[in-house]
């Protein structure tokens, strides 16, 4: 995949922890959008994929909406009520404008969210990296949509088009494959089937020798529902439509605010709930 130069780094304590790609010359159907990859622990294990082959459209950590008014912000098919998966001509596109503010712990970007040459959202992002400790940082990932246009919009998924469980859509990071799915737990119970669908105010996913624990940060963010893969494919993501559509008003602006710990080694249940805890409140 060729990208062009204009990609950050991410550092922390003077480590590349993740390169952020901003404008990804890819095919349209893989809905083209900014995206993180590698995110890599504070050891250098990355935790991040990029164009898998069991989903070729999951694209790092970024932000991911199958269903704006109809457009496809996903990529791959869409899912269409009595029809299933289906392959359409629908695919809108990210658009990297420019950056308010880049430093070497983060930035503030302006994005166009473009599908039909018509601009649908404008997107304030924000993205901060910082240290927990010698093993762990935490990703401050906040983005603001605004409907631009003189109608409603609103924001769906396969869920509310008719796909029971599939309520993907929001914040999402696609996590390293290995040969043994991941663990996934709360503090208060695990296993995918029972926290796909919750609302947890955090979750842990564990691989061989990492750990990501992503918490809502904001009132509204709390309010989604986790969606969680772990036997299929190892991702995670906070979902906006998870069995309603997501309305906005013209002008209105939606607000969602992720921070997730990458930690080296496997933590318990303790571990990571104080270094979540420390992440979002510092």
């Amino acid at each position: 995949m060729m990208t062009t130069t204009d990609s950050p780094v991410l550092r922390v304590a003077g480590r590349p922890v993740a390169r952020y790609i901003t404008r990804p010359e890819l095919p349209a159907r893989l809905s083209p959008r900014p995206y993180l990859h590698p995110v890599t622990t504070l050891a250098g294990t990355a935790v991040t994929e990029l164009s898998p082959a069991d989903h070729t459209h999951h694209l790092g950590v970024g932000v991911a909406v199958p269903d704006v008014e109809g457009h496809n912000f996903w990529g791959g098919r869409t899912y269409v009520r009595d029809q299933g998966p289906t392959e359409l001509d629908n695919h809108g596109a990210q658009r990297h404008t420019t950056f308010q503010l880049r430093d070497p712990d983060g930035f503030v970007e302006e994005l166009r969210w473009v599908a039909a040459g018509v601009e649908l959202l404008r997107e304030r992002r924000t993205v901060a990296a910082t240290e927990l400790t010698d093993s762990a940082w935490a990703l401050d990932f906040t983005f603001s949509v605004t409907n631009v246009t003189s109608a409603p919009l609103s924001i769906g998924s396969p869920a509310t088009n008719g796909r029971p469980g599939a309520a993907y859509g929001g914040f999402f990071w696609r996590a390293r494959k290995e040969a043994t799915a991941p663990d996934v737990f709360t503090a208060g119970t695990e296993g995918e089937a029972r926290i796909h669908g919750t609302r947890a105010d955090w979750l842990a996913l564990t691989g061989s020798t990492w750990t990501l624990v992503l918490a809502g940060a904001t009132d509204d963010t709390r309010r989604d529902p986790w969606f969680v893969r772990t036997a299929e494919y190892p991702g995670v993501g906070s979902s906006l439509a998870y069995d309603e559509r997501l309305p906005i008003e013209p002008g209105d602006t939606v607000v969602r605010r992720i921070v997730t710990v990458v930690a080296d080694g496997r933590l318990g249940r303790d571990e990571a709930a104080a270094l979540v805890r420390k992440a979002v409140n510092q």
